[in-house]
């Protein structure tokens, strides 16, 4: 995203103090542009229709209609439209589906204002972000994952993790990646993981081999 256009927020949580404090956080930053407020996920989704906006900073447990159920809705009507879930909690079961729902980012709400804002650019910028904690959750789930037998059929890859299948090919470090495609170490491992649950490898020769065999590479 060019750095002249600003980032279009919109902030959802059912708590007038806590947007107001989040937009108080956001002022000093002026890539990002808070454009609406919404206090539930019935107006999340009204209000996403109405504005376009890049990012939705979606809380999870609101009156009417939760975050979860706003999530899908909203990315199914406005794609271009990104979610990053803001929120208390951070068990592998709210990450899990958010993320099967749609949502590009997740982050705990006692996070610094500094995280917050590399996590709005990073996902503006069409990167995944996640804060420390749920990483290592993501991290432990991905390589439990893997060593299970799937039954089901095969995940689709993105542009995004075939770009980085095809430097692992390379024999590139994940800080060689990261430098390449602009974007966080933290970032390049978390594409490692899902790309190894996606083609159910347990290391990098097995990885480049699924991938092969699957003609992705």
């Amino acid at each position: 995203m060019r750095a002249s256009r600003k980032i279009k927020l919109l902030l959802v949580d059912d708590h007038a103090l806590v947007r107001e404090g989040i937009r108080s956080s956001l002022v000093r930053y002026p890539s990002i542009k808070v454009v609406g407020e919404a206090g539930n996920g019935k107006e999340a989704v009204r209000m996403s229709h109405q504005l376009c906006p890049d990012i939705v900073l979606m809380d999870i447990n609101m009156p009417e209609m939760s975050g979860v159920e706003a999530t899908p809705l909203i990315r199914k009507q406005c794609p271009n439209t990104k979610i990053i879930i803001l929120t208390v909690h951070d068990t592998k079961e709210y990450v899990s589906r958010l993320l099967r729902m749609g949502a590009n980012g997740y982050v705990r709400k006692d996070t610094s204002p500094e995280e917050l804002v590399r996590a709005i650019e990073s996902v503006a910028r069409g990167e995944a972000f996640f804060s420390p904690s749920v990483s290592k959750l993501l991290l432990q789930d991905y390589v439990e994952a893997a060593e299970k037998p799937s039954d089901e059929g095969h995940e689709s890859i993105s542009e995004r993790e075939q770009q980085v299948l095809k430097m692992i090919s390379e024999g590139k470090t994940s800080k060689e990646v990261a430098a390449e495609l602009n974007i966080s170490t933290r970032t390049v491992e978390t594409y490692r993981v899902r790309l190894k649950r996606k083609l159910e490898a347990r290391n990098v020769a097995e990885l480049l081999k699924r991938a092969r065999e699957r003609r992705l590479l």
